[in-house]
């Protein structure tokens, strides 16, 4: 009897792969080295994307030369270098209560405007003649999100090698990440969906104005949600109390 099996297609050259489900298609994963290959190359790519910001987010789509795969590990560097950046930064410079740390809401603070932001992107543009794909989008964003994941990691050493008084150096440079990150995201948009600059940055205010409408309707909702959960709990015990 054979085992059951699925095809995955392997990135570095189109062709499908069979892969056993269980131990033996995740080893089988593992050991598919143009996969690996792959993978690293779209990584490093990521390096081009932040010097030749128009040229690479063009290629990164049009030409394939990213993966979301590489975009997954970027945004998930990125949650990583926020939980250090919180927790190992020379307290002269950053001050966290660790008695409320919480390394998952640090993860949800980076993984839901990240998501939301590619959500509400993709929905406004589709309206307004975009090019750009849901995946295209995120994937654009993520390898944004390089440096800020690179500078920020070489400050957390830095800050403690620099002293207090020379603190404006780490503050701007993890400044200067979050401006290039922000810049990167524009030139994405510019390039994925084939926009003007002016047209880019309108439809980048619109976005950010429909995450905003998003989470007002996800606050109410489970707002609702609570209060007649709330409600019938009350009701029930009412109940009890009549029956007892």
């Amino acid at each position: 009897m054979k085992s059951p099996c699925r095809n995955l297609r392997s990135e570095s050259d189109g062709r499908a792969v069979p892969v056993s489900l269980g131990t033996g298609g995740l080893l089988r994963v593992i050991a598919d080295k143009p996969r690996w290959v792959h993978l690293g190359k779209t990584l490093k790519y990521a390096l081009y994307v932040c010097t030749h910001p128009f040229d690479g987010f063009w290629d990164l789509t049009h030409e394939k030369r990213g993966s979301l795969a590489a975009a997954n590990i970027i945004a998930a560097a990125t949650v990583l270098v926020e939980i250090l950046r919180l927790t190992l930064t020379n307290f002269q410079f950053i001050t966290v209560n660790m008695e409320y740390f919480n390394a998952l809401t640090v993860a949800l603070r980076v993984i839901l405007p990240l998501l939301l932001w590619t959500v509400s992107n993709w929905s406004l543009t589709t309206l307004m003649d975009g090019k750009g794909r849901l995946g295209d989008i995120y994937m654009a964003t993520s390898y944004a999100l390089t440096p800020y994941v690179i500078i920020n990691g070489a400050m957390i050493v830095a800050s403690w090698l620099i002293t207090y008084e020379e603190g404006a150096v780490y503050y701007v440079m993890v400044s200067f990440s979050a401006l290039w990150s922000g810049l990167l995201v524009l030139a994405g948009m510019m390039m994925i969906h084939d926009y003007s600059a002016s047209k880019t940055i309108l439809s980048s205010l619109l976005a950010i104005a429909g995450v905003g409408v998003m989470v007002f309707i996800f606050v109410v909702f489970f707002s609702l949600i609570s209060d007649a959960v709330a409600y019938f709990v009350s009701l029930y015990k009412e109940i009890l109390f009549r029956l007892i």
